[in-house]
């Protein structure tokens, strides 16, 4: 009997995916239908329908449930849900649907699913302002009313996905038809929901916690990971393996960092490494939700929140992603409540005068005495040739990303926000 945290939703995994020959039908079938070509974020969202990650979700949001997430974090039925899973559709395409159809969905030439059309909705440039503000406007400089905007749309990647949206949106049911490159690319790092749990029945742990990375792991990172390790029976460090914005480090570099660091400075029976198949979309404080939400789905019952947690430039107040689970609404309901629970972490770093890592809550020393810690840090000081400050991260591991950025041969500007340069301590 698995002591497992339950998949969201309350339905167990609800899982999409067609295998052998309910699969090899529905892509004949797809054959005849009409072709609708889908983003990298819908493809992504697809896979995650497919094989239970977004459980308990079988198809693509009505307005309603657009709406009621954007509102108040909830589906129109009352499940809990921190950010739209929606599919956009040109006018054109609209035009040619009609409710009840069923279309294929597509992306460069893979079948990716079907779907039955079940509603479609427009989504004016308003519709589209009002998603922004609700999901990606925080507490930061850049969210301020006089602000936003004009930062927004140079400077936020998620702002720019959405507003670049289509015309309507369709929602329904799909039948998911492949997980794309990622068994084959990621073989033993792709790992779905059913398969991470059983490791973790296998293993005999109960209470897992999940530390999710877009970046290589720097000192604070294993920091975090271990604490974690310390309080619980084990960790899940969880990669994103689908697309970044320009001049993050790609999937494959980061995955051999994090085989690094475990195979040298971790116990491996208390640590498993896997990798998710979505695009980031940088909705900070929500994410940080959506991150808790999935990863309930993998087994996880807690999330590693720590600064900045799925931040970009300064739209986001440094701990935002903590609070915002402390406003999420419960209705008593296990089913439709969100039950994994963050870790909240204060500000880490390594301390001179400690001799070792510390947080905000530990460490009486000064800014001075501190090597500030982040991803961005690491990778603006790398992409620059820049000599990286000693304690930033483990040599290993330094040596195999400076490896890489020597091997590119165009680099893009990494900005540095406040929560980055530790200009905010």
């Amino acid at each position: 009997m698995s002591k497992l945290v339950a998949p969201h939703g309350g339905k167990g995994l609800v899982c999409a995916l067609l295998s052998g020959s309910a699969r090899d039908a529905e892509l004949k079938k797809a054959a005849g239908l009409k072709q609708i070509e889908i983003s990298a974020r819908a493809k992504g969202d697809l896979i995650m329908m497919g094989i239970g990650g977004f459980s308990p979700l079988s198809g693509f949001m009505t307005k309603a449930d657009w709406k009621g997430v954007c509102e108040k974090f909830q589906m129109a039925d009352g499940t809990f849900w921190p950010v739209p899973i929606t599919l956009d559709i040109s006018a054109a395409d609209a035009a040619a649907i009609k409710e009840g159809d069923e279309i294929a969905l597509v992306r460069k030439g893979e079948t990716f699913a079907t779907m039955k059309v079940t509603e479609k909705f427009a989504m004016t440039d308003a519709d589209k302002k009002f998603e922004c503000e609700k999901v990606f406007k925080g507490m930061g400089d850049d969210s301020a009313d006089d602000k936003f905007w004009k930062v927004a749309m140079e400077d936020h990647p998620g702002v720019q996905m959405v507003m670049a949206q289509k015309e309507f949106n369709i929602a329904g049911p799909v039948k998911v038809l492949s997980e794309g490159e990622y068994p084959a690319e990621y073989p033993g790092v792709y790992l779905t929901p059913a398969q991470t749990r059983a490791m973790f029945d296998e293993r005999g742990w109960a209470n897992v916690a999940a530390l999710q990375l877009r970046n290589p792991m720097h000192r604070s990172h294993e920091y975090l990971a271990k604490i974690a390790v310390e309080v619980c029976d084990g960790v899940l460090i969880h990669s994103l393996i689908g697309n970044l914005k320009p001049g993050d480090i790609p999937a494959p570099v980061r995955i051999k960092a994090i085989d690094i660091l475990i195979n040298n400075y971790f116990v491996k029976e208390n640590v498993i490494s896997a990798g998710y198949p979505l695009d980031m979309r940088y909705a900070g404080p929500r994410e940080g939700l959506l991150h808790a939400t999935f990863r309930q789905n993998y087994g996880v019952n807690a999330m590693l929140i720590g600064r900045d947690h799925a931040g970009v430039g300064d739209f986001y107040g440094l701990f935002e992603a903590q609070d915002i689970f402390d406003r999420v609404p419960v209705t008593g309901d296990a089913g439709k409540d969100l039950l994994c629970k963050p870790m909240k972490i204060d500000w880490t770093f390594y301390c001179y005068k400690c001799d070792g890592m510390a947080s905000l809550r530990t460490c009486n020393h000064g800014k001075e005495d501190r090597v500030i810690l982040s991803g961005t840090k690491l990778r603006k000081a790398l992409s620059e040739g820049a000599e990286v400050v000693d304690h930033f991260g483990r040599d290993e591991v330094l040596t195999h990303l400076r490896a890489y950025y020597e091997g590119l041969t165009e680099k893009v500007e990494v900005k540095m926000q406040g929560a980055a340069s530790g200009s905010k301590m």
